[in-house]
Formats: structure tokens, C-alpha cells, sequence
């Protein structure tokens, strides 16, 4: 947990979100080295340009937030973001039919989604798991696997969060075949600390400069 700045997708996808807000976003990411900036497809060609000469990755949307959009819009969007500058891709998988089991059509659409994307582009697809019970988020992940995404996430943060019963789960049903992204209701150091504890390769957060400025004087008060 030595690198913790490196775990962040430093997070924007509020509505009221502005060309400021995006710049400032931008140099919050570059000035902590955080991984990615996740925001809506509207402010990836603004970014782009904000970001220019830095290694911090641009995470757009798709089917953001309430994953009903039909597939065809799902594609469009995930494939805009891409050409517009996105690196990765956090995809909402159909909340409904992930409840309802409907794993097969939640495949699909997941499919369809990554063989329009280049081989480069990471897809996490989010699964809104405080929406669906246990047994549906352990299929789920497998759903998401045998698609061939590379995350499953845990949530868009608007509709709960993540827990770590949650993503010990997750991580345990992705067996080592798919990344871990818990994203949702994570604010301070030690939920941060306690989502990598449980398995977590990534965090999305509106929270990482808070978090990273409660680590920095958590050091120096060890350090006294």
C-alpha cells in the first residue's frame, strides 16, 4: 500500500460538473500521480487537453448511471469515449436483469461492448452490487468474465457503496481471472485501506485528494 495515489481513479460525475471543475480535477490527478480521472463522456476531449504530457488515464462512461440505456446506445457511447480519448471504460451492466438472472443477456451486452473497443482499452463493468443480492453478484462476476471484461466494479456510488463484505466476495468470484474496482461511499484513509485489504486493484473515489492528505499527516504524526 506503499503507492495508495496509485490505486485512485480520481472521480468527477456529478451533473453540475464544469469546464473549472474538470481543469481542476485534472491537476489534482497529475499532482498526486493518481492512476485515472473517471468522468462523463461530455469532458473527455476537454481532459485530453488538460492532461497533456502526463501518464494519468482518462476513464469515461458508459450507460452511466442507471445502466438501463439499450445496447446500441452502450456501444456508441463506450466507442465515442475511446475515439474522444477515454483509455478505459466503465460500463453500467442492466441492473434489472442482473437481478432478474438474466446472466446471458447481461453477457451479450457486455460482448458486444468489448469486441467495438481496441484490444487496449480496459472494460470494467459495474454491477451495482448493493442492488443485487450475494448469489447474483457472485454470477455476475462470472458473467462478466466469460464476456471477457477485465473489472468488475462495484458500484457507481449514487445507489450505495461499496463494503468489504462485498468486494471479498467479488474478489473471491473472480477467482484471479478479472480485476476488483470498488468505487462508492469511499472517503477517508481507512476505507481506502480497508477496500485494498480486501481485495480491491483499484478505487474509485471523489475522496483521493481528502484521502491522500489524511495519509500525508497520518506519516508525519508517525513520524514525530
Amino acid at each position: 500500500m506503499e503507492q495508495l495515489n496509485r490505486y485512485f481513479d480520481h472521480s468527477l460525475l456529478t451533473p453540475e460538473t464544469n469546464h473549472a471543475a474538470i481543469a481542476a480535477l485534472c491537476r489534482e490527478a497529475m499532482d498526486h500521480d493518481f492512476f485515472g480521472i473517471a468522468i462523463n463522456p461530455y469532458w473527455v476531449p476537454y481532459a485530453k487537453k488538460e492532461l497533456t504530457g502526463s501518464n494519468v488515464k482518462i476513464i469515461s462512461v458508459s450507460g452511466f448511471p442507471l445502466s438501463a440505456n439499450t445496447t446500441d446506445i452502450k456501444v456508441a457511447e463506450a466507442v465515442k469515449g475511446v475515439r474522444d480519448g477515454a483509455d478505459e471504460i466503465d460500463m453500467v451492466a442492466n441492473v434489472g436483469l442482473l437481478a432478474e438472472g438474466e446472466f446471458a443477456a447481461v453477457e451479450d451486452e457486455i460482448c458486444r461492448i468489448k469486441r467495438e473497443l481496441p484490444k487496449e482499452v480496459i472494460l470494467k463493468v459495474i454491477i451495482e452490487a448493493p442492488k443485487i443480492n450475494p448469489e447474483a453478484q457472485i454470477e455476475a462476476v462470472r458473467t462478466i468474465v466469460n464476456a471477457g471484461a477485465d473489472f468488475v466494479k462495484t458500484a457507481t456510488g449514487f445507489f450505495g457503496g461499496a463494503t468489504v463484505e462485498i468486494v471479498e466476495r467479488l474478489k473471491e468470484a473472480a477467482n484471479n481471472e478479472i480485476k476488483v474496482k470498488a468505487s462508492g461511499g469511499i472517503r477517508t484513509l481507512a476505507d481506502a485501506r480497508a477496500m485494498i485489504s480486501a481485495g480491491a486493484d483499484r478505487i474509485g473515489s471523489s475522496a483521493s485528494v481528502a484521502i491522500m492528505k489524511e495519509l500525508k499527516a497520518a506519516e508525519i504524526a508517525a513520524n514525530n
